[in-house]
Parts: structure tokens; C-alpha cells; sequence
């Protein structure tokens, strides 16, 4: 396993957790109460905060663990990079026409956060599925 590919595995768990750690948080704190008024600025704020710390600290840790394969890419890690990141975008932009609709609608400032918070999340798991899956069953 490439150290791209372990970080790309890394970047998944990271971007999964994080975003299941919001969801309970917001979940458990609306029992019983309307998803809407339930106070979600500051879990949004520490869990992409948590997430991208986890992320930076995650790859420093493969780093040091594989020190000789930090930094190291050849081609094939480059293609599978771009590919990955060329795919997440399309669902980025894809995935923003939704909280522009909302936006455009005029609905309640929990989903326009939650729409764009949740592109991001699938456009980071697409980008890295598709990398993974390339380096496991190639081109």
C-alpha cells in the first residue's frame, strides 16, 4: 500500500467520523424539538475542526511511521490523485445546486448549513472511494 493510499484511507474515516460525530450531536440534542432550533453552529465548527486536525495529524503519523515512503509518488499515485480529485469536485459542484436551491427558497439557515456541510463530506468520500478503488483495482 502506497503512502497516498494510506492517507487517502485515512482522509475516509476521518471525513466519515467527523461527520458522523455532528450528526449525533445534532440528533441527540433534538429530542423532541424541531431539527431547525436546535443549536448547530459551534458542532459544525468543531467537527470540520476536529476533522481537519484528525486529517493533519493522521497523515503526520504515517509519515513518521513510514518515513522512507513520505512524500514519495510516482505516476500512477499522481494519476489516481488527480482522478479522485477531479471526481469529488464534480460532486462538490453538483452537490452545491442544492443549497443554492434552498437558499433561493428561502428556507430555514440549518439546511442551507447542512446541505453545503454535507457536499462537502460527499464530495470528500467520492473523491477518496474513486481513489481507492483505483488503487485496488487500477485504471
Amino acid at each position: 500500500m502506497s503512502f497516498d493510499e494510506k492517507n487517502a484511507w485515512v482522509y475516509a474515516v476521518v471525513a466519515i467520523g467527523g461527520y458522523a460525530g455532528y450528526l449525533a450531536v445534532i440528533l441527540g440534542r433534538a429530542q423532541g424539538v424541531p431539527l431547525t432550533t436546535v443549536a448547530y453552529v459551534m458542532p459544525m465548527i468543531l467537527a470540520i475542526s476536529a476533522a481537519t486536525a484528525a486529517s493533519i495529524v493522521g497523515h503526520i503519523v504515517i509519515a513518521a511511521a513510514w518515513p522512507k515512503e513520505a512524500g514519495r509518488t510516482d505516476q500512477r499515485d499522481k494519476e489516481i490523485h488527480r482522478l479522485g480529485e477531479y471526481i469529488g469536485g464534480i460532486v462538490l459542484g453538483i452537490g452545491v445546486v442544492v443549497p443554492l436551491g434552498l437558499a433561493m427558497a428561502e428556507v430555514d439557515y440549518f439546511w442551507i448549513a447542512n446541505a453545503i456541510y454535507l457536499a462537502f463530506v460527499l464530495s470528500a468520500l467520492c473523491g477518496t472511494t474513486v481513489k481507492l478503488v483505483t488503487y485496488r483495482r487500477g485504471f
